[in-house]
């Protein structure tokens, strides 16, 4: 089989699984790697522990060849989250970003700026949610001192330009969040200081699987203020204060779990095995075919029709009476998407077959005629 026929097989979700960008279902290999793993920590032997805690390793080089970095440049993290509040808490001077953002970054913005006093929030406006390069560009100020993003917008599925961001942004800093676009679109990534992620979703390696990349630039201006023991060079510091690494591991608190980057380096594996560049073909064809059905049912859509500013995400606005039939219709043919503010979220991915995308015709079908 080729590569992607492969990745194909390795999708065994039921039939109406549309809500990827919420979670991914664990693909066979992060499973069978779980069940080896786990029987290697139950033996005791010290030559299995340590071959499970390699896989942190393993891990870190492999985002480190998704991201064209190096693999001291990135850290594991319990979640997206936990990663974007290593950079936020570390930033001095002004934040921009816009208060429709997910609030993993949106929180952390805030309790940084009340808790460390030396962050400002610059709240951007928005009309429609999307962050563009010209919105960033006139609201930026002589007090910016960084600009934070999602790569794919958690709501539209909006893609932002990392490139035409940093062109307008100049030297500040640009801190992303791509949970919703790593290892399914190819982004610049070199444009910006600090990429986290997570890989519960799209990767299909579960929950604790979350990393962050810092730059040269980011580890030269993000102060490590969250910086815990494991962020320090050598082996554990007892009897001493040593400072933060000078790597990216100074954006650490605890050593990671090995079971969770034993699933990240399984997932990561099938990614870079296929490329990401065929990911994102394959789903730009579903997502094209999700908008066609909606066309054809007559529910608006709000992503964009453009393959360039999408990734896997098709939001649906039915009028505000429709909701309430469309998210029933769906749920009675057994159709998993995520219903939120009035918007129906549909997220296919590489492995969603002929019977989902039949199973959400019959469901839209189904809206239309209550």
């Amino acid at each position: 089989m080729t590569d992607l026929d492969s990745y194909l097989a390795s999708f065994d979700a039921e039939p109406g699984y549309l809500d990827w960008a919420a979670f991914g279902p664990l693909s066979a290999s992060v499973r069978d790697e779980v069940i080896a793993d786990v029987a290697l920590l139950g033996t005791g032997r010290r030559s299995g522990i340590d071959l499970v805690a390699d896989h942190a390793r393993d891990a870190r080089a492999l985002l480190a060849e998704l991201l064209d970095a190096e693999p001291d440049e990135l850290t594991l993290q319990p979640s997206t989250a936990y990663g974007l509040m290593q950079a936020i808490y570390g930033v001095s001077g002004s934040l921009l970003l816009a208060p429709s953002e997910f609030p993993s970054l949106t929180i952390a913005a805030t309790r940084a700026a009340d808790s460390l006093g030396r962050l400002a929030v610059h709240w951007l406006e928005t009309p429609d949610g999307v962050v563009t390069p010209e919105i960033v560009r006139d609201s930026l100020t002589d007090e910016t001192s960084a600009v934070a993003v999602s790569l794919v917008d958690f709501r539209t599925g909006y893609r932002a330009d990392l490139s035409a961001l940093r062109d307008v942004i100049g030297d500040r800093l640009l801190i992303v969040d791509a949970v919703q676009g790593f290892g399914i679109v190819q982004a610049d990534y070199a444009a910006a200081d600090v990429v986290c992620g997570n890989g519960y979703k799209w990767l299909r390696a579960g929950r604790g699987t979350g990393f962050a990349w810092f730059g040269p630039r980011a580890r030269e201006r993000i102060t490590p203020v969250l910086s815990g023991f494991a962020g320090t060079d050598g082996d554990l510091p007892v009897d001493a204060l040593p400072a933060p690494a000078m790597s990216a591991r100074a954006f650490t608190v605890s050593p990671p779990d090995h079971l969770a980057a034993a699933r990240l380096a399984a997932a990561l594996r099938e990614v870079r095995d296929v490329g990401v560049a065929v990911i994102e073909r394959e789903i730009t064809a579903r997502t094209d075919e999700v908008i066609f059905i909606a066309d054809r049912y007559e529910i608006p859509v709000v992503t964009s029709r453009d393959p360039q500013q999408r990734a896997g995400i098709v939001a649906l606005a039915p009028a505000a009476h429709d909701v309430a039939a469309l998210g029933a219709a769906l749920a009675n043919h057994g159709v998993s998407a995520t219903t939120r503010s009035g918007q129906v979220r549909i997220a296919p991915h590489v492995g969603t077959g002929e019977d989902t995308m039949q199973l959400l015709g019959d469901a839209l079908a189904a809206s239309r005629a209550w």
